[in-house]
């Protein structure tokens, strides 16, 4: 699972997508309360700051997500 800034919007499977934005999407709407993170998931295809915010994001879920070994390799092993 990549760990930087450089993480795309295409994680490998839907349940990977899922467990990273889980990890994320309370911390997000806590510090946009005026905002969901579904939102800025759609507004992300039409805007290059929040495809950019949305990277962000899911590059600090990726390195939540690589501090779990045992779930990441049970992601890895379901694909």
């Amino acid at each position: 699972m990549p760990t930087s800034s450089c993480y795309g919007l295409s994680p490998t499977n839907e349940e990977e997508r899922i467990y990273l934005e889980s990890l994320i999407r309370e911390d997000f709407e806590r510090c946009h309360p005026d905002d969901t993170f579904d939102d800025l998931k759609r507004r992300a295809s039409f805007s290059k700051e929040d495809k950019g915010l949305l990277r962000d994001w899911m590059a600090v879920a990726a390195r939540r997500a690589a501090a779990d070994p045992a779930r990441t390799s049970r992601l890895t092993t379901a694909a």
